[in-house]
């Protein structure tokens, strides 16, 4: 008997990167493929997709990708379309409009070209010969989310991604809890279903309450109103609109991302601007400041983005001044802290008032539900199994306590993997199968999965420790210890460190000389090189307790 394998690469343990492989037979589906975030132990990388070996592996071996879904428009669940797409054969990819809009910018944006079908809500079509999906209305914090019932040969799995149940959506669209109820009663054999805000009890409050905390906060504004949200918040975007026309100030969208992001949502009538509202980001030089309203780009603070630049006085056209006032409409995103406030910190410093949810909470409320909201759909849909999906590991293990034993859940009844367990499903039990040593791979500039342990090493050695360049001349063919050039970056003040750097031509000297004597007539340019690379630091590291990146380069004269 052949097994349902479900099949996490992203998303498990981690709130990004969402990529899910669901297996039978020869057929492969897929829902989602998002990108994750860096580190700060991760210098230099730019975003982190999930680790598609696995797929690679199975179509070496004559299986097929029939079909990918994508379940709404965050860039954790499409934004590495541009990366996976072009090391994948041609496949058939469903969306929403709203959310195939948005994958259509990201691939435009990395040259990928792909065609994407918008399925109609409530209709159920065919993915291969052994998946049938049917999608339909979920409320998020970006319009046209949707879950999903999966018909397979084991039975109806549940795909529900991020949601919360917001019962006064900005756009009145509810979830469909007649399909839902429908599909439960019809029976579930599992439900998968985002956890991330499990540790909140009680439910999440609406989209539709910050639309008081923002209006309070554009109210004696001398200067710009300058918001900066999550991109594809088209519901705040709008409350934002409104809320600016009401004080007729002018809007003004800034950064590449928020400029696509409104472009499609007022395309498919999912954003509504009057045309005489918005200027155009190159005219606000024609207008008063108390005149405008910008929505800007880089809500985490990331570096390069629209609002790092303009705050650093470095954006082409806007600049902040004392008299603005600058509204975060977002949380940090957990792991990115340190650039977030790092950015309301330097506005600050400048004199600039700053607005945030650490100060006035609602000014931004979460898109993902509650306990109690959790608890809400696991009724509705009663499933025989769980599987909590989209959150770290605490949140998953407190899952099964606050949702699936209040719910009367037995532990057996509650799937929980590790990062990279398969799970199987054959006559309708779960077991966990093959576990896959996934490596989340890092995109740096145009360089995929080219960035290694070594070299992220290497990168934080440069940022913590600073680097020292030996330059050794070589005169007619031997080295000139006496003439020895050392070059810092990053170590310390090298004027003001002199013993230092007699130390360190000294050590190079010893350090010669050892591999002279003990060369037994290898004593080669790169010979010598490998060893004041590996025993100088050493020897530097003993009186000064820090280890540069020592570089020897050996120049002939």
């Amino acid at each position: 008997m052949s097994a349902l394998r479900i099949i996490p690469i992203g998303g498990m343990g981690n709130v990004t990167q969402n990529m899910y492989i669901y297996e039978y037979e020869d057929e492969m589906m897929i829902f989602d493929c998002g990108i994750g975030f860096p580190t700060s132990a991760m210098p230099g990388v730019d975003v982190m997709i999930p680790d598609i070996t696995y797929l690679k592996e199975q179509l070496e071996r004559g299986r097929q990708i029939v079909g990918m879904v994508l379940t709404h428009g965050h860039d954790d669940h499409i934004g590495a379309l541009p990366y996976i797409l072009p090391e994948l054969p041609e496949f058939s990819i469903y969306a929403s409009p709203l959310t195939a809009g948005f994958a259509q910018n990201r691939m435009a944006d990395g040259g990928v070209e792909r065609e994407i079908t918008v399925f109609k809500d409530g209709e159920k079509f065919k993915i291969g010969q052994y998946f049938e999906v049917e999608g339909f209305p979920m409320t998020h914090s970006v319009p046209d989310t949707r879950h999903f019932a999966v018909s397979t040969p084991e039975g109806v799995i549940y795909h529900g991604s991020d949601f919360k149940i917001d019962l006064q959506p900005v756009d009145h669209v509810l979830p469909d809890f007649d399909t839902i109820s429908r599909i439960g009663k019809e029976g579930v054999l599992c439900m998968l279903m985002d956890c991330l805000r499990v540790e909140r009890e009680g439910w999440s409050k609406s989209e539709s309450a910050v639309y008081g905390a923002l209006e309070e906060s554009m109210i004696d504004v001398k200067g710009k109103y300058i918001v900066t949200l999550m991109s594809s918040h088209i519901h705040r975007i709008q409350q934002v609109v409104n809320i600016a026309a009401k004080f007729d100030r002018k809007v003004v969208f800034i950064g590449r991302s928020v400029e696509q992001n409104v472009e499609v949502a007022r395309q498919l009538n999912k954003l509504f601007i009057p045309a005489e509202m918005v200027v155009n980001k190159r005219d606000i030089q024609n207008y008063k400041d108390s005149e405008l309203c910008i929505v800007i780009a880089g809500s985490q603070g990331q570096e390069g983005s629209s609002l790092v630049r303009a705050i650093y006085g470095e954006h082409p056209v806007l600049q902040i001044k004392k008299q603005d006032r600058v509204v975060f409409s977002s949380d940090a995103i957990p792991g990115n802290e340190l650039p977030y406030f790092d950015a309301i910190d330097e506005l600050c410093r400048n004199g600039v008032r700053v607005l945030y949810p650490d100060v006035v909470p609602d000014l931004h409320q979460s898109g993902h539900g509650g306990a109690m909201e959790q608890q809400m759909m696991v009724a509705l849909v009663k499933p025989k199994y769980l599987f909590p999906m989209g959150g770290q590991d605490r949140h998953r293990e407190k899952f099964f306590e606050l949702v699936g034993q209040k719910m009367g859940y037995q532990e057996n009844q509650v799937v929980i993997p590790a990062h990279g367990d398969i799970v199987e499903f054959e006559g309708g039990i779960p077991r966990l199968g093959e576990h896959l040593n996934l490596q989340p791979r890092l995109v740096d500039g145009l360089g995929v999965g080219d960035v290694g342990r070594s070299v992220l090493s290497d990168r934080r050695a440069l940022g913590t420790e600073g680097m020292i360049v030996l330059v050794i001349p070589k005169v007619a063919g031997r080295l000139d210890l006496e003439n020895i050039n050392v070059v810092s970056r990053g170590f310390v003040f090298m004027k003001e460190a002199q013993e230092v750097v007699d130390f360190i031509k000294q050590t190079t000297h010893e350090i010669v000389d050892e591999v002279r004597k003990n060369a037994k007539g290898d004593d080669s340019d790169e010979e010598v090189r490998r060893a004041i690379e590996r025993r100088l630091g050493r020897r530097l590291y003993k009186i000064i307790r820090r280890e540069p990146m020592i570089l020897p380069v050996i120049m002939e004269v």
